[in-house]
């Protein structure tokens, strides 16, 4: 297996890092292929713009998507977009290693997300959720925040984990056709002990080695939508 750890904080100390290199090690030690790209030490450009492309199909307005569809069928993205999309061609498993900000991923890896995963490519059109661009590959998160297990939940003070997500999870990687796995969350983490988060580690070893064995989120299929992506009306019997 080829695997892609897309890696996004600024701190080269940090647990989050600690859990990067704990990935690949574990993924290396299975027999897999890892690449990494760690945005921050990259110095990776989360800005979308008409930078981005070398080639113009339409100099007078900027459509970003319209423009990435162009790009892709000419080859002419920017260096630092097309050498990213070769990795997610070659990567069978990208997972997106990072801190919580804001109830989501730091602005360099949406920036990331924005530039990278290209429309004509990774989407477009009715080519979305199970026929999406990139089905067959798998996705996971790999995170920390600073709130407690207990904060997370039904009737809990910052609600469903599940629904703080939906936004990476569904909207972004189901929805270019990821098959997606269970995340794996670090809580608590500036707070913990040393040997807590020691505890964490080995908790995502485990995580890591028992991929295979977890069953991913349920997204929509498209064959339960009609041509215009309205639910189809199922007769009744």
């Amino acid at each position: 297996m080829n695997a892609l750890i897309v890696h996004a904080h600024n701190e080269p100390k940090s647990f989050n890092t600690s859990m990067m290199n704990l990935a690949v090690e574990v993924l290396q030690g299975e027999g897999h292929e890892v690449l990494v790209s760690d945005l921050y030490e990259m110095k990776f450009n989360p800005v979308a713009s008409a930078d981005d492309f070398r080639d113009r199909a339409n100099t007078d307005h900027l459509v970003y998507a319209l423009e990435q569809r162009h790009a892709f069928a000419s080859g002419t993205f920017a260096p630092d977009i097309a050498a990213e999309l070769e990795k997610i061609k070659w990567a069978d498993l990208v997972i997106f290693n990072f801190p919580i900000y804001w109830y989501s991923m730091p602005a360099i890896m949406k920036g990331w997300i924005d530039r990278v995963f290209v429309s004509g490519y990774c989407y477009g059109g009715t080519r979305i959720y199970d026929r999406g661009g990139l089905r067959g590959k798998k996705a996971m998160l790999a995170f920390s925040l600073g709130g407690q297990a207990h904060m997370f939940g039904p009737g809990a003070v910052h609600g469903e984990l599940e629904v703080l997500l939906q936004p990476i999870q569904r909207g972004m990687l189901g929805y270019v056709g990821l098959t997606v796995l269970p995340p794996f969350v670090a809580f608590h983490v500036p707070y913990i002990s040393a040997e807590a988060r020691r505890d964490c580690l080995e908790q995502y070893r485990a995580h890591l080695l028992t991929l295979e064995q977890r069953a991913p989120l349920a997204f929509p299929s498209l064959d339960d939508f009609d041509d215009r992506l309205q639910p189809k009306v199922v007769a009744a019997s």
